[in-house]
């Protein structure tokens, strides 16, 4: 058996009877040849679905708001490469020479794509229950703590809703500053509030988490939070 059999016995609990799943789930199209964006493409679907089911059977009296938001929380770019981090998944990821070179087997993007990949090979090579049943072992652990609604709403959401309850206009955000090579850049981003006279910045790999920063200041800077 490969090492990368071995790996995924080990880690997520399943042997593959066709290896070339498995082999193809962990190319990363930079790799060249059979890469594993088709299995990423099932794999998420598969994902979606099997969290929708086990929200639906969990919390039979949260509605379709809460189920919405914390389906998006469990399956969204940031929690996958949690979940692959904790697999030590990027050190099965077969990269080409560049990303290589720039840690792509640590960015967030490759190791989230990659690890839905592996659902989607779990289901060819075995069949939906085999998949379920990974993702029940993948989400163990979060679907035992699920946080209140309260807390899935994200801080431009929650800054928004406290800034039209108290009758005032939304926020500006507006881009600052791009730093550092493309395939690593870090955004600085400023969110105003001009009937209150009062801004803040945030900082992030991507434009979202820079105005999520933001948001999350203001908020403690107006006692929102």
């Amino acid at each position: 058996m490969t090492e990368a059999g071995l790996w995924c016995e080990r880690e997520l609990g399943y042997r593959f009877e066709n290896p070339d799943f498995l082999a193809r789930a962990l190319t990363h199209r930079s790799a060249g040849g059979k890469h594993n964006e088709r299995l990423e493409f099932l794999g998420d679907a598969i994902l979606g679905f099997a969290i929708a089911e086990a929200l639906h059977q969990a919390l039979p009296e949260a509605d379709e708001g809460h189920l919405s938001r914390l389906r998006a929380s469990l399956v969204r770019g940031e929690t996958l490469a949690e979940l692959a981090n904790d697999l030590s998944l990027g050190q099965q990821i077969k990269l080409g020479s560049g990303e290589l070179k720039s840690g792509g087997f640590r960015r967030e993007s490759i190791l989230a794509d990659a690890l839905e990949a592996l659902i989607g090979a779990v289901y060819l090579d075995g069949d939906l229950p085999a998949a379920r049943a990974l993702i029940q072992r993948l989400y163990e652990g979060r679907l035992k703590n699920l946080p209140p609604p309260e807390q899935l709403k994200d801080p431009k959401t929650r800054l928004q809703e406290l800034l039209q309850g108290r009758g005032l206009p939304t926020p500006d955000y507006e881009m600052e500053l791009v730093e550092g090579e493309k395939h690593k850049q870090t955004f600085t981003v400023a969110c105003r509030v001009p009937a209150l006279d009062t801004h803040t910045r945030g900082r992030g790999s991507s434009r979202r988490r820079a105005e999520q920063g933001a948001a999350r200041k203001m908020l403690a800077e107006i006692g929102g939070d």
